[in-house]
């Protein structure tokens, strides 16, 4: 677990499920876990920065350790409204959220309008600002780019077409820094990385 900026610590873990180690976030001045799993210094790891008070997810897929995770501190969890369907198994209600809300504090869920549905973008106002991404994006060998096509449905051009577009409306907010679902935060250099992904290659 390390500090990228100041309040936002980030970790890899190795996901059961894909094979590969995907990254969390803890937003310390907001106490708030994004897309938690736990890290390799456990609960304790968390709970010595913080004790986290909410959890939010940047889309229905990433539920990954929230259970225990709230078990441990009683964490909310929040997901938006069309993300719910993942928690119809799970012994937790989610609060929902619509695009435009502060989900926490200083943090503001954004719209992505690709991929699914509930495809979340989080605007983190600590510091320089951060936009913290679920699916759409990913860090591409230190640049912004997509999943495989295999993983964007029947017609990946048009996903991709659309979060290019997400990506020019993104470029509206204030942020320096993107974190992501999948890969190494960008630090610093995340407005010049955003703007390169929304001219095709």
């Amino acid at each position: 677990m390390r500090e990228i900026t100041d309040g936002i610590v980030h970790w890899t873990a190795q996901h059961p499920n894909i094979g590969q180690r995907v990254s969390s976030y803890l937003v310390v001045p907001s106490a708030t876990l994004i897309d938690p799993l736990l890290p390799d210094e456990g609960l304790d790891g968390i709970e010595r920065i913080v004790r986290p008070e909410r959890i939010v997810l940047t889309n229905r897929h990433h539920v990954r350790d929230v259970p225990r995770l709230v078990d441990a501190f009683g964490c909310s969890v929040h997901v938006h409204e069309k993300g719910t369907a993942t928690f119809s198994d799970l012994d937790v209600a989610p609060s929902t959220f619509a695009f435009g809300d502060e989900v926490a504090p200083g943090i503001t869920a954004l719209e992505v309008g690709s991929i699914t549905p509930e495809e979340t973008a989080l605007r983190i106002d600590v510091g320089d600002g951060a936009l913290s991404f679920a699916d759409g994006f990913l860090n591409d060998g230190g640049r912004v780019g997509f999943m495989p096509d295999g993983l964007l449905g029947e017609d990946p051009d048009a996903v991709k077409k659309g979060l290019r577009l997400a990506a020019t409306r993104l470029l509206d907010e204030r942020f320096a820094h993107l974190l992501f679902a999948h890969g190494e935060p960008i630090v610093g250099d995340g407005r010049e990385a955003l703007q390169a992904v929304t001219v095709p290659d």
